[in-house]
């Protein structure tokens, strides 16, 4: 009797054990929190943060630890930013971040360490193509994505011809491969590749070749600041080519970009104007909490990235140990977005309606889908 009665206050112990291990899952944001794209890394951690409070600030019944580390959009900080979570602070799952090159580092760092990273934001295509690996997931877009999308819709509109312009760099160079694929498999042809170095903004020479051109449409790829001028300069240049862009071109910068940027066609994965109940309550409870911040594709990204990792937790009651459950979990999730309904490929890339924008105002307002779940090739990836 004595000995039963041992046997079974060793379980209970054991079982009290299990749960205090449980009790926090580490999450660590590595993303920028100063420099050029502090508005983009800090709508992020708003949108996971809003996520788990609207769960009772748990996820499958445990307290959600956070850690910060500002990467400052810096590759050559990035492994030892990454380290700092992974090995100081000992995290649990790695959420980042905005800047492809910084991005890089960490799905390395996480791969080696077997740390699950859920990238909010970075779209280069080798995050889930060449280094691709179980742990590695992506709750935002691959460059290729919104840019294949819009081959289609200049193929519906007649356009034969087109010339495209970017910046020579990664996200550009993989966003206007992206658009001559789609493209020229449906006919069309790109007559002309224009680059100039990032961050150049002097754009009057390529404006002026495309005057000579005289495509029937143009495809771009810019962002931020260099999206703000290359549209101004377009429009105050005359050109009456019809301009068409990733939706990056559009994105937080329309205040800036004013009358020049009206009836703008852009693709991308997200839009204003969805109106659906479930957009319609993540806007008006993003405005609340946040009422000087838009409720933006970086914060529907982020919002996003705390359901993957909801799922996931709950496939292992909390159990964030059991890493290979709960990645299986995660990437056979089906997420119920702001965006829309979201699953996952196999390289952990979003398979992901895209959306026809027009600018309107300061709004990128939905004309419908461009291409319905758009799945990322994955090129290079072995998993």
């Amino acid at each position: 009797m004595h000995i039963r009665i041992h046997t079974l206050s060793l379980a209970c112990a054991l079982a009290l054990g299990t749960n205090a291990a449980l009790a926090d899952v580490k999450v660590g944001f590595m993303l920028p929190y100063s420099g050029t794209y502090a508005a983009l890394g800090q709508a992020i951690e708003n949108g996971f943060k809003m996520y788990v409070d609207e769960q009772g600030g748990t996820l499958a019944g445990q307290k959600i630890q956070y850690f910060q580390v500002d990467d400052e959009s810096d590759p050559s900080k990035a492994t030892d930013n990454a380290n700092r979570l992974i090995k100081r602070d000992q995290v649990d799952i790695l959420i980042g971040t905005v800047h492809s090159g910084v991005a890089m580092a960490m799905a390395k760092a996480a791969t080696g360490s077997d740390t699950t990273l859920i990238i909010a934001n970075a779209g280069a295509g080798a995050l889930t193509g060449p280094l691709c690996n179980p742990a590695v997931f992506r709750t935002s877009f691959t460059n290729w994505q919104p840019a294949f999308a819009m081959g289609p819709v200049a193929l519906d509109k007649g356009y034969k011809t087109a010339v495209s312009v970017t910046w020579n760099y990664a996200a550009g160079n993989e966003a206007i491969e992206g658009f001559k694929e789609s493209f020229e498999e449906g006919g069309g042809k790109v007559v002309k590749e224009l680059k100039l170095p990032f961050p150049n903004v002097e754009f009057q020479p390529i404006l002026t070749e495309i005057a000579a051109l005289k495509p029937d449409v143009v495809f771009t790829f810019f962002a931020g600041g260099g999206a703000v001028k290359f549209v101004q300069d377009y429009a105050a240049a005359g050109l009456k080519t019809p301009l068409l862009g990733s939706g990056f071109l559009t994105d937080g910068t329309l205040k800036a970009q004013g009358q020049s940027a009206q009836g703008l066609l852009t693709t991308l994965h997200y839009a204003d104007g969805l109106n659906t109940p479930k957009d319609n309550a993540f806007r008006t409870a993003y405005s609340q909490r946040y009422p000087n911040m838009a409720p933006d594709v970086y914060a529907v990204q982020g919002y996003d990235a705390g359901q993957l990792l909801a799922a996931g937790l709950e496939a292992v009651e909390g159990d964030v140990q059991q890493k290979g459950k709960m990645r299986d979990a995660m990437r056979a999730a089906t997420i119920d977005s702001p965006r829309g309904s979201l699953t996952f490929s196999k390289a952990g890339n979003p398979i992901q309606d895209i959306y026809l924008r027009q600018v309107d105002g300061e709004q990128n307002i939905s004309l419908g889908v461009a291409v319905e779940k758009l799945a990322d090739p994955a090129r290079g990836c072995k998993l």
